[in-house]
Formats: C-alpha cells, sequence, structure tokens
C-alpha cells in the first residue's frame, strides 16, 4: 500500500516537475549548459590525476633507464677486472632493473594511450553537447518567434472577426443618424414655413420710403435735379451734377 502511495506521489511530482520544465525550455538549457561546465569540470580533474600517473611512470622509466646504463658499465667493468662474483651481481641486478623498466615502459605506453584517447573523447563529447545546446537555442528561438507570429496571426483574425462582427451595430448607428438628421431637417423647414414675412416686408417697404424722402429732401437742399431713373440704381450712367451750396438767408 505505501509503495503505491510512494509510487503515485512520484508520478504527481513528475508531471508538475514536467509542467515546469514545458513552461520553461530556456530555464532547462542554460542548466543544461552549468551541468555540462562542472562535467567538463570533474573530467579534466580525473585527466589531470591520470596525467600525473602518466609523469610518474615517464620519471621512472628514466630513473630505471640511467639504473640499467650504470649497472651495465659497472658489470662490465668488474667482468674485465676478473672480479666474477662482483659482476654476476651487477648482471643479476641489471636483469631486474631490465624487467622493471621493461614493464613501466608498457605501462607508460598505455597511459599515454589512454590520455590521447580520453582528451579526445572528451573534446568529442563537449563538443557534441554545445553543439546539441545550439541548436536547442535557435529550436528555441524559431519557436518564441513561430509563437509571436501565430499570436499576431490570431489576433488578427479575431479583430477582421470582430469588425465583421459588428457591422449590423455599424448599420443601426446610420440608421439611427439618418433618422436624426432628416428629422432635424424637417424642423428646420416647419419653422421656416410657420414665420410671418408681413410684418417684415411692411418694415422692408418703410425703410425704403424713409430712405426716399431722405434722397429728395438732401436733392431739395442742394438744389440737385433728381436723375429720371431709379435713385441710385446700377442701370445709371450719368453722374449726378456738382453739388451747390446753399443760398445763404438774409
Amino acid at each position: 500500500m505505501w509503495r503505491r502511495i510512494s509510487n503515485l506521489f512520484k508520478g504527481f511530482l513528475s508531471l508538475f516537475i514536467s509542467g515546469i520544465e514545458r513552461q520553461n525550455p530556456k530555464a532547462l538549457i542554460e542548466a543544461e549548459k552549468e551541468n555540462l561546465r562542472e562535467q567538463i569540470a570533474r573530467f579534466n580533474d580525473n585527466l589531470a590525476t591520470h596525467a600525473g600517473f602518466a609523469e610518474r611512470l615517464m620519471r621512472q622509466v628514466k630513473k630505471l633507464e640511467k639504473q640499467d646504463n650504470e649497472l651495465a658499465a659497472k658489470a662490465a667493468a668488474n667482468l674485465k677486472a676478473g672480479n666474477r662474483s662482483v659482476a654476476a651481481q651487477y648482471a643479476l641486478q641489471l636483469r631486474t632493473v631490465k624487467e622493471q623498466l621493461e614493464e613501466n615502459r608498457q605501462q607508460l605506453e598505455a597511459a599515454e594511450e589512454t590520455y590521447k584517447k580520453l582528451v579526445k573523447s572528451r573534446d568529442v563529447a563537449v563538443k557534441e553537447a554545445r553543439a546539441k545546446i545550439e541548436t536547442l537555442k535557435r529550436m528555441l528561438s524559431e519557436t518564441e518567434m513561430m509563437e509571436a507570429q501565430a499570436e499576431l496571426q490570431e489576433m488578427a483574425t479575431g479583430m477582421i472577426s470582430s469588425i465583421g462582427g459588428s457591422g449590423d451595430t455599424l448599420d443601426r448607428v446610420e440608421e439611427y443618424l439618418n433618422e436624426r438628421r432628416d428629422k432635424a431637417a424637417g424642423r428646420a423647414r416647419v419653422a421656416a414655413s410657420s414665420i410671418d414675412t408681413t410684418e417684415v416686408e411692411m418694415m422692408e417697404a418703410e425703410q425704403e420710403a424713409l430712405a426716399d424722402a431722405a434722397l429728395n429732401e438732401f436733392a431739395a437742399a442742394y438744389g440737385i435735379d433728381m436723375p429720371t431713373g431709379e435713385a441710385g440704381g446700377e442701370g445709371s450712367k450719368t453722374p449726378p451734377p456738382a453739388a451747390k451750396e446753399p443760398e445763404k438767408q438774409g
């Protein structure tokens, strides 16, 4: 029972984490880049340890090569001097040194080969991982760009549908405005037809009569003969005679 509950809890937790990962791919890529750096650091540390082992073998080989030369020289010198027992001891030591030297040389060769393979494997793995990360970054950029384009297209489609759907509303507004305009024009027409122009015409005639009387009085006062045509009319081409000074009384 507890195992089933534990598995269920792990399943829910896995779904929750998967959902977060789906929503944050950029964070995952950055985490993988950091993880790659840490792995490279650990690998280089182990590689340095292996390189140190190869350096110790190289130093041991050089030391044994020096001993080999010294023992060979001593064995030869004692053999020439007739010291067989001493020469034999040096020869026995020389055999042991040669065996160790051969063994160390083989170990050094294997260590160097292993080091080269490890370096190559590291470089290939790092190159592949970096290429994969760069590919994922490009995919992320393309995905974000396509998502933005899709969102804009959906917005544009929604706007077109909204504008198309508001056609009835716009038609109703136009109908309302036409009704108000026609009603206002009708009210203006009714108001104009109800104006009494009789009084206006009488006032206009009175003003014209007063103007004619003032003009006749002016002409008589200055001794000006009134033209036969209408006073001040546009059809009168003859200019009026020069004004005369009124006669002074006594």
